[in-house]
């Protein structure tokens, strides 16, 4: 009886609004892709649901999981603390099943650490521009021109990470920006030729800074 190919484990990072959570959304619909979902101590945003978009928790439970050493990775995002438990990720990628996770450059690194024995794939998302970007976050659920502002000052340090990632994607055009991560995974996981660019991607970075 041969064993079972052990799944892999793709981590999708971005500054704010640059549209990752949509990305992990679609990728996860192939069957044999599991989305991790984190705990975290924010409030839900609208349409949010508990228990499929993220666990919402309160700071004293979060703190008893990093207390218990349940957490795969955490960090603290703008306040609110994020974290991916272990367990489940664990067996999921001994079932065969690749797991996405929607996290950002903290709980990368932490993942990186590790050096878990399974394969992992980093993938850094990027918004075309800082005014579409700064768009986005407008017309989210951020009426605070405030909360707007912090983001995007987060965003020149948050940029700086993209060099810790295997591949960094611009979304310029969501269904555009989704056929090159596919091409991606499927040259990682299938051994195929893949068509990433590095040099357009480093042109990019100097442009956003």
């Amino acid at each position: 009886m041969s064993l079972k190919k052990k799944g892999a484990m793709i981590v999708f990072s971005s500054p704010s609004g640059a549209g990752k959570t949509t990305l992990v959304k679609l990728i996860s619909d192939n069957k044999n892709n599991f989305i991790s979902v984190s705990h975290t101590t924010r409030s839900p945003r609208l349409n949010e649901i508990n228990g499929v978009d993220y666990y919402f928790i309160n700071k004293n439970q979060f703190q008893k999981l990093i207390n218990e050493k349940e957490f795969l990775e955490y960090a603290e995002v703008f306040g609110n603390y994020y974290g991916t438990s272990k367990k489940e990720i664990i067996e999921k990628l001994n079932e065969g099943k690749n797991v996405i996770f929607d996290i950002d450059w903290q709980g990368t690194e932490q993942i990186i650490k590790q050096r878990l024995n399974y394969k992992l794939i980093t993938i850094f998302i990027l918004p075309p521009s800082k005014k579409i970007l700064h768009n986005r976050l407008s017309n989210r659920d951020m009426k605070d021109k405030l909360i707007v502002e912090e983001r995007m000052k987060q965003f020149d340090k948050d940029i700086l990470h993209w060099k810790n990632y295997n591949y960094v994607v611009i979304n310029d055009d969501l269904k555009n920006c989704l056929s090159k991560i596919i091409n991606i995974l499927d040259s990682e996981l299938n051994g195929k030729e893949n068509t990433y660019n590095k040099t357009v991607i480093e042109n990019h970075i100097k442009n956003l800074l």
